[in-house]
């Protein structure tokens, strides 16, 4: 016997999400551990449609700044610097993260995005704080996301590699102001090595 739904009523439909980073762009353990920091600071990150990675095993002349968008699953890879005090030899490869005052170095784990600012160095930026014992100095350190010549495509041309920051998060000029925008207030960064 056919059952039928009465005239009128609607019946909801079945979405299945899609899947995330289906062309396996992102390390899956790094996935694995921002999802998860998406859930252990739910509170501080309520927005959860984009997330941004940072793979910090990978070299600096490398993309290694994922922009995820969670409810489609696409990926988008940046460039990004990392501190001179995690590579004091400017190998490319960050080795060394401190969240220490005036260590110039990278810090990790979860971060919340803290909307735009701006700065008399830097100039236009993405405030952050830092969620975890790892980073949780970000704003007494002014660990920020901005542009520099040192991240700028002919940078990397000339020296094979990126430059270097006292900490921060350094993109190229020209992908600064999208990600400005994108990122706002109250999204996941989330670094790892």
């Amino acid at each position: 016997m056919t059952v039928l739904a009465p005239v009128g009523t609607r019946v909801a439909a079945q979405i299945s999400p899609r899947p995330l980073d289906p062309s396996g762009v992102v390390r899956s353990d790094l996935m694995q551990r921002a999802m998860a920091a998406l859930d252990i600071h739910h509170r501080r990150i309520p927005l959860r449609d984009r997330m941004y990675l940072v793979d910090f095993q990978k070299y600096s002349g490398e993309p290694r700044l994922y922009e995820v968008d969670l409810l489609q699953g696409e990926v988008v890879a940046f460039r990004t610097t990392h501190g001179r005090g995690s590579d004091p030899t400017h190998s490319g490869f960050a080795r060394d993260f401190s969240n220490t005052p005036d260590s110039f170095m990278s810090s990790l784990g979860a971060y919340a995005t803290a909307g735009p600012g701006w700065g008399t160095l830097q100039g236009p930026n993405v405030l952050l704080d830092g969620l975890e014992y790892s980073n949780d100095r970000a704003r007494e350190r002014a660990i920020i996301v901005h542009g520099a010549d040192y991240a700028d495509p002919d940078f990397l041309a000339r020296e094979g590699k990126l430059g270097r920051s006292y900490g921060c998060f350094s993109l190229a000029h020209a992908d600064l102001p999208t990600l400005r925008e994108r990122m706002g207030e109250g999204r996941l960064l989330f670094a790892t090595a």
